[in-house]
């Protein structure tokens, strides 16, 4: 399965604003994606790449919280 080439358009630019450090996660089984301080738009799009593995929180945090979200070794790979 090619990844990269199943993600939508909004889904690669919100991988590439983490990528770029300008993303945090809010904790919880579903977070939800920040970008420049700013809630993401499409929250299942958020709740998708991290079920898929794409993108992580860089440490846990609790639901009332957020910590900067980090692309993993295969969100990488579906940006390159």
């Amino acid at each position: 399965m090619n990844v990269a080439r199943e993600l939508s358009g909004r889904a690669k630019s919100m991988l590439r604003a983490v990528a770029a450090g300008r993303a945090e996660l809010s904790g919880g089984r579903e977070p939800d994606l920040y970008v420049d301080g700013l809630p993401c738009c499409d929250q299942m799009v958020t709740h998708d790449l991290v079920h898929a593995g794409l993108l992580r929180a860089r440490r846990a945090v609790g639901l009332d919280e957020r910590t900067g979200a980090e692309l993993t070794e295969a969100g990488r790979a579906a940006i390159a």
